[in-house]
């Protein structure tokens, strides 16, 4: 590679970093945020143990708790708002709300949209069938009816394997995750796709109903849905996600909801 060419690579590297410099010294997100003095998460409140309302209507949940903390650390308030799923992206997008806190995988599809935090959970998309289910494996579902909620990320995860979509008899979406495991439980369907974080939290409830499969539909990372132009929030979310695990404080709200540290190191 001779000198000119160098010379051109470095003064485009410059021009491109020089951008991005631009672009995140204009970048208000943060300033706004806190002039507004709260922000808002855009959740699916019948999420548990994520996000959920116990008896008396309250929203709780571990992925409450880490907004809740995260926002008294950055010194504003935190607005917790139920949006539909399929539609949360939108919401985001438009300022409905100012982030997605909710169990929110992180997809390539996705990240074309919107940014993400960096990754504080593994998941699983797990297969869960009735206790004396005759379903042990994928091979199994040819013929049955498979329960999903509609835009969740089991959807996508299901769709990625066709040749066990194209056996089925019918997929079934559902608002939440809740519903197609209720219909589970009466027979109406055969199994469901679900978030492990869920799935488990919920069979939890119901040991004896509902048996989880070894087989699964892949693993994936959840994190934080922010806007793309909102640089400077999504940096300091990032900066106070770190400081709440280095400190243990993350680990308590994981032990509080889990038993255990599950947030990813």
């Amino acid at each position: 590679m001779n000198k000119k060419v160098i010379a051109i690579l470095v003064v485009l590297v410059i021009i491109v970093a020089g951008f991005f410099i631009v672009q995140n010294k204009g970048d208000k997100s943060l300033a706004t945020i806190k002039e507004k003095g709260k922000f808002v998460v855009g959740l699916d409140d019948n999420f548990p143990p994520m996000g959920f309302r116990d008896e008396g209507g309250n929203i709780v949940g571990f992925d409450i708790d880490l907004a809740k903390e995260l926002a008294e650390r950055m010194g504003v308030q935190v607005e917790f708002k139920p949006v539909e799923w399929d539609g949360v992206l939108f919401s985001l997008k438009n300022g409905t709300i100012d982030v997605i806190w909710n169990a929110l995988t992180i997809t390539e599809e996705r990240a074309e949209q919107i940014a993400f935090s960096k990754p504080y959970l593994d998941n699983r998309q797990i297969i869960v069938v009735q206790e004396d289910s005759t379903i042990n494996n994928k091979d199994d579902l040819v013929g049955k009816i498979i329960g999903i909620q509609l835009g969740s990320s089991s959807e996508n995860a299901l769709n990625n394997e066709q040749e066990v979509v194209n056996k089925l008899e019918e997929i079934r979406r559902f608002s939440n995750n809740t519903e197609a495991l209720m219909d589970l439980q009466t027979g109406r369907i055969d199994a469901v796709v679900v978030d492990e974080i869920l799935g488990r939290y919920y069979i939890s409830k119901k040991p004896d109903v509902y048996r989880v499969l070894e087989d699964d539909f892949g693993h994936e990372l959840y994190g934080v849905g922010i806007r793309q132009e909102d640089i400077k929030f999504k940096e300091e979310i990032d900066v106070i996600l770190d400081e709440m695990k280095e400190d243990g404080t993350a680990a308590e709200i994981s032990n509080k909801w889990f038993g255990e540290d599950i947030l990813k190191k």
